[in-house]
């Protein structure tokens, strides 16, 4: 589950928020699975999407986190969860997206490391009324 600005985000939600105001970020990540898993690195990557195939990842003058956009996940037990808390600041209006990954890093497995994407998040930063 991913809540932004307190509203529960999917793939067609567009929020909302205003340039200067810190935008809370929410995510849940349950294991509905009989077996413990991870651990994993949860990432989080703002973009813009030009609607030519072009994704530009260099933000660092548009939108800053507060706090981390990494977390690390030790480990999750069967039918339960765990919350990640972060921030964002827009500092510019426009679209915006949020990509986010978990990045299974168990070297006890005989596997290649995997992702696991979630859809993104569309952020509309609109100037302050």
């Amino acid at each position: 589950d991913i809540l932004v600005n307190g509203q529960l985000c999917d793939c067609d939600v567009v929020v909302n928020c205003q340039v200067g105001d810190p935008v809370p970020l929410e995510v849940k990540l349950t294991n509905w699975s009989k077996h413990s898993v991870g651990p994993f690195a949860l990432t989080m990557m703002p973009y813009q999407d030009y609607q030519n195939g072009v994704h530009n990842y260099d933000l660092q003058d548009a939108i800053t986190f507060v706090g981390s956009n990494t977390f690390y996940i030790d480990m999750v037990k069967p039918t339960k969860d765990s919350v990640y808390f972060g921030s964002l600041l827009f500092l510019y209006t426009g679209d915006f997206y949020l990509n986010i990954k978990f990045h299974e890093d168990n070297c006890s497995r005989e596997l290649p490391l995997s992702w696991l994407c979630l859809p993104s998040v569309h952020i509309r930063a609109t100037e302050p009324v």
